[in-house]
């Protein structure tokens, strides 16, 4: 077998984590990404959605490590992964601790300006890579695609897959500058949803009107110009999808965005230097059709990191 024939598992070099501390490379540099996963779903099931979510990490990982570097960049392409490095997973526990651990766990890496891929998990995962930023004082935009705004309130004073970016939102000092959404579905949108949304600044988009030319804009408006510091969390929700290409989700959309505004968004984020994470959230092996979805969040993934590779200027 020659070497361009060989797949990301056989490049890949996972290292401790040392109990989520942050490392430099084997080789005395920092790794060129990390990736973590968070198998939580608890959050799901308060919010009355279908669980299976917490499945999604380890699938995602077999299916990315199957794919090849692209053939016109191999060479930077593989060189760029075998300096990634893997985390794990966070610890099977409670929601609030899980989400705690994986802020622990990312921070490091946030103050390090290393970029950041996270795995879930519903869509609670986000209020712990949110945390994150937090822990490293580094102000951010969130930009959100999705087919709901998950602004929902608390449940019993419990957060839940529907109440991130509420919980986010309404923090003092969070240091979350704007929150945008692109994808929505109208028939799953309340108005006061949007309301609130609007209240703090933020914008709203309907699916009719999230194509990659639109969220290429908004991404730009949000990283353009701005001397703050601030970068951007980039979290992708696969029910933003529609159901013929992503069936495995926690809440299927019948009329949802195409896969392939997904995976552009993914490789633009890249590019984008003011992107210092990104996160993969509801995909949920337990309804999928011959592992559909997670082979679409690995592919995902893969986009994320061509991305990466043009953004270090190969």
């Amino acid at each position: 077998m020659s070497e361009y024939d060989v797949r990301i598992v056989d490049l890949w070099q996972k290292r401790s984590d040392n109990g989520g501390q942050k490392q430099e490379g084997q080789d005395g540099e920092e790794p060129s990404f990390v990736m973590i996963g968070c198998p939580v779903d608890e959050g799901v099931i308060r919010n009355s959605g279908r669980p299976g979510a917490s499945l999604a990490p380890p699938l995602i990982r077999k299916y990315f490590q199957k794919m090849t570097p692209p053939a016109d960049m191999w060479e930077t392409f593989a060189a760029f992964v075998r300096k990634g490095r893997d985390l794990g997973d966070v610890p099977q526990a409670g929601m609030e601790e899980m989400q705690e651990e994986l802020a622990s766990r990312v921070a490091p890496w946030i103050s390090g300006k290393v970029p950041v891929i996270v795995l879930g998990g519903g869509h609670e995962t986000t209020y712990g890579h949110f945390l994150a930023y937090r822990i490293a004082k580094q102000s951010h935009h969130i930009l959100n695609i999705d087919a709901h705004c998950d602004v929902r309130p608390l449940k019993n004073g419990q957060g839940h897959s529907g109440s991130p970016f509420r919980q986010i939102l309404e923090e003092e000092d969070s240091l979350c500058r704007s929150y945008h959404v692109m994808g929505l579905q109208p028939q799953s949108v309340a108005r006061e949803h949007l309301e609130f949304i609007r209240s703090k600044g933020g914008e709203a988009e309907f699916a009719d009107r999230a194509g990659i030319g639109c969220i290429s804009d908004r991404l730009g408006k949000l990283t353009q110009g701005r001397d703050d510091g601030s970068g951007v969390l980039l979290t992708l929700d696969m029910d933003a999808v529609d159901q013929s290409d992503a069936p495995g989700v926690s809440a299927p959309n019948v009329s949802g965005l195409p896969k392939s505004i997904l995976l552009e968004t993914a490789r633009m984020a890249g590019e984008n230097s003011r992107v210092m994470s990104m996160d993969l959230v509801e995909v949920n092996p337990y309804f999928d059709r011959d592992d559909q979805t997670s082979r679409l969040g690995a592919l995902v993934v893969w986009y994320f990191l061509l991305g990466l590779c043009h953004r270090n200027g190969s």
